[in-house]
């Protein structure tokens, strides 16, 4: 952008008269990788703030910096709220469509699926991971190329509003919510406030089509004038499946992906309705979703010392934990099951884990060559509550390991699953 177009787009005081407001700059909100010529934006933490590297940034070559203070050469109320009007400037300079996700579980996922569908016609750009929160907002937004002619945002939240705010500054065109469950339950307290601060997707939308699960309580609390299209598993019939293979016929039309489990053929559900919307033709459809492959830690198949392992532990949370189940008990016979914590559950996290036990219990085959071990402080509600298969439970990796390494048979697949801060990524390296 030009620094006339910072100015313009936040309201900015000038506070460096010999600014040159023709000059194009490179926003940059780090002092380590600034380079010579960009324009420094300062955010603040808990335990920083960037305005104190504003000399430093003017050192290594900036040409400016917002402040909110002095010090600077572009003075705003929030460096943060700065960087959000820079970056629905852009969106709207741009024009690109934008299709914006979230939901409690599945959203990543069906944000590749919709960005693999939507590649086959348009100069696509995704959010790329972790980046879903509004900062991650903003750097999409200037990552996403000159000629991008639709993006595909995830977005993430934490509690109410946070959703909102994202919308306000991408105005999406469409939006999707992949499912309500009780991911960061222990914040909002309930699963009606989580569906409360999803649906906030919808509040500063452009566009006239919103895409949802079809959840009963998604459908009453939705505010919204437009078109609304729900989807799920029930209306698909699945003809084909397999570990890393999905058929399946929707709206008379077949469909494949490569990968198992009816929780990825309904996020593939999201993908089909966007790419419709936006004038798709079906087989442009069909080639998108063969060319999907999951992402590092999601259903990832790895090789560790031996042992074929199956990785999800991306993140964890009880819908997406029966998902990963309902997958294991349709698809395989011969089985060790490793699950880990389900952190941000809140004040009901013993009953969480211990329903997901009970889950199990009810839902698994019977079959003497499995195991299910569990590893942390929670999960040991998990396979407390488990007696039709053998279980074991460890506080820490260390002994999970040692046991698979001197009773586990490498005829059995593992499966991992668990919160990303339970670092099952440890196990992997551990056995290899």
């Amino acid at each position: 952008m030009k620094i006339e177009e910072l100015i313009k787009a936040t309201g900015a005081i000038v506070l460096d008269n010999n600014l040159n407001k023709n000059l194009n700059v490179t926003i940059s909100t780090d002092t380590r990788t600034i380079k010579s010529g960009d324009f420094y934006l300062p955010l603040k933490g808990a335990s920083f703030d960037g305005e104190n590297f504003i000399e430093q940034a003017i050192d290594k070559g900036a040409v400016g910096a917002f402040c909110t203070k002095q010090g600077g050469s572009l003075k705003v109320n929030d460096t943060l709220e700065a960087y959000l009007k820079l970056a629905n400037y852009r969106r709207n300079k741009l024009n690109f469509k934008v299709v914006a996700i979230t939901g409690s579980s599945g959203k990543t996922t069906t944000k590749e699926l919709i960005a693999a569908v939507l590649q086959e016609k348009f100069k696509t750009f995704k959010t790329p991971l972790n980046h879903n929160n509004e900062i991650g907002f903003c750097q999409t937004i200037f990552e996403a190329p000159d000629d991008t002619e639709v993006l595909v945002l995830e977005m993430g939240m934490r509690g109410l509003g946070e959703i909102e705010l994202l919308s306000k500054y991408s105005e999406p065109d469409i939006t999707v919510i992949s499912n309500v469950g009780t991911a960061h339950i222990g914040r909002l307290g309930s699963r009606e406030n989580i569906a409360k601060a999803k649906c906030e997707i919808v509040k500063y939308q452009r566009g006239k089509v919103f895409i949802a699960h079809d959840d009963d309580l998604i459908k009453n609390t939705i505010n919204f004038n437009g078109e609304k299209i729900y989807y799920s598993v029930k209306d698909t019939e699945i003809i084909e499946k397999s570990e890393k293979y999905s058929k399946f016929i929707y709206q008379n039309n077949i469909y494949e992906l490569n990968v198992g489990g009816n929780f990825n053929v309904e996020n593939a559900l999201a993908a089909i309705n966007v790419g419709l919307k936006l004038g798709m033709e079906v087989n442009q459809i069909q080639n998108g979703l063969k060319k999907y492959f999951p992402l590092e830690k999601r259903w990832e198949a790895v090789n560790a010392g031996g042992y074929e392992i199956i990785n999800d532990s991306y993140n964890a949370n009880p819908e997406s934990m029966r998902a990963f189940i309902d997958t294991i008990f349709e698809l395989y016979d011969n089985y060790t099951i490793i699950l880990g914590d389900m952190c941000e559950l809140g004040e009901n996290e013993v009953f969480y884990h211990a329903e997901l036990g009970k889950y199990i219990n009810n839902h698994q085959k019977l079959n003497n060559n499995s195991v299910i071990i569990s590893i942390g402080s929670l999960s040991a509600n998990i396979t407390n509550n488990i007696d039709k298969i053998k279980t074991y439970h460890y506080t820490d990796i260390d002994e999970a390991v040692d046991f698979i390494k001197n009773n586990i048979s490498k005829e059995n697949k593992i499966f991992l699953k668990a919160s990303r801060s339970m670092k099952f990524e440890q196990i992997i390296e551990k056995l290899v």
